[in-house]
């Protein structure tokens, strides 16, 4: 986890002030002098034209901020509500909550051999087929090929099959057996949900779980809806001294990263997340799917952090964490819940140096 979320989540629960038990959370001031200060801090270090900030606690919206710019040109600021960041693979998440909706309702089977699902086969290279249950953990035994992961050309966007299929990696070892990272396997995971609902992955997150959240500043869309594009921060490269503009960004394997949304879109998300599936009168899980999905899954030993359903888990002061990191060229997000406190911290930095204080080997 990056510096900024661990201590703000360290901040958050009160470790840093077990002799003040009326403070911290509790404190909205309190926490605005924390992150106002640490984040100024880091984008100074870092040199971080823009970043942004959503906090939920107790199933509401407890802090939310931009800070920076937007466009570092016109000094147009970042604004919680309204400007989109590219979220990386914090994307996944809202893949796998499709497929555990997919779930619940007796669509999908975690332990079926996904090419029961597919309109292509993967080779039976080991004995034991892949899951469901190993592409939520990453432990399908695949290789993981980063090239034309992110790319800027809009020719690039294909049908996921096509993509998928051009891109399929090798199997390397039996399935369950070891955790490595697949952005394909989310991928994958993403286009299961399309066979199966008869809808498109991008028609499929919209209508079962950003309509319903609604995420009005959310979309898995490539290129993006002419009604949010005003709305996209633009992504900056730090270079000889001045931010550099970078063109906005393109995963052709859409599951595994294409979202673009605002910090206080993701906080519906956590809070459905955190409130047991639902926000409001909205449900996007059962209380039961939304209860399974915090739980480990996979772990290489116990006495280590493993994989929830699609989430991976974490600790800090012995609490335990389960997110999702994200990161893209130039954005670099993260994702934290904590379900035992009802908490929920989302970060997004748009430029390549917010790289050095967020998430590491994760698109």
């Amino acid at each position: 986890m990056h510096t900024l979320v661990l201590l703000t989540l360290t901040c958050l629960t009160g470790t840093l002030s077990p002799q003040a038990p009326s403070r911290g959370l509790r404190d909205k001031a309190e926490l605005e002098a924390f992150l106002d200060g640490m984040i100024s801090a880091e984008m100074a270090d870092h040199h971080i034209a823009g970043a942004t900030v959503a906090v939920v606690k107790d199933g509401a919206l407890f802090f939310a901020r931009g800070y920076g710019y937007a466009d570092e040109r016109s000094r147009k600021p970042v604004d919680p509500e309204r400007t989109l960041f590219r979220i990386g693979s914090v994307s996944k998440l809202f893949t796998w909550t499709a497929v555990m909706q997919l779930v619940e309702q007796g669509k999908l089977d975690l332990d079926q051999n996904v090419n029961a699902y597919l309109d292509f086969t993967i080779p039976s290279t080991f004995a034991q087929p892949i899951t469901l249950r190993h592409l939520l953990t990453h432990t399908p035994g695949l290789e993981d090929d980063s090239r034309d992961l992110i790319v800027d050309d809009t020719a690039a966007i294909v049908p996921l099959r096509r993509w998928l299929t051009a891109h399929m990696p090798r199997r390397v070892r039996p399935p369950g057996t070891f955790s490595s990272y697949s952005n394909w396997g989310a991928a994958l995971a993403g286009h299961i949900v399309e066979r199966v609902s008869g809808e498109s992955w991008d028609d499929y997150v919209e209508r079962h779980v950003l309509v319903p959240l609604g995420m009005t500043h959310a979309t898995t869309r490539q290129p993006l809806p002419a009604a949010l594009q005003a709305d996209m921060s633009r992504s900056y490269r730090w270079h000889d001294g001045g931010y550099e503009s970078k063109k906005w960004e393109i995963v052709p394997g859409s599951p595994a990263g294409s979202m673009s949304a605002s910090a206080t879109d993701i906080a519906r998300f956590m809070l459905a997340h955190l409130n047991g599936g639902g926000l409001g009168s909205q449900r996007i899980l059962t209380a039961s799917t939304a209860e399974t999905m915090d739980g480990r899954l996979f772990t290489h030993d116990p006495r280590l952090p493993g994989f929830a359903y699609g989430f991976y888990e974490q600790s800090s002061h012995g609490v335990r964490i389960v997110g999702h990191g994200g990161d893209t060229d130039w954005f670099h997000s993260n994702l934290s819940l904590i379900p035992s406190e009802r908490l929920g911290i989302f970060v997004s930095f748009n430029t390549d140096r917010g790289g050095e204080v967020s998430f590491g080997p994760f698109l």
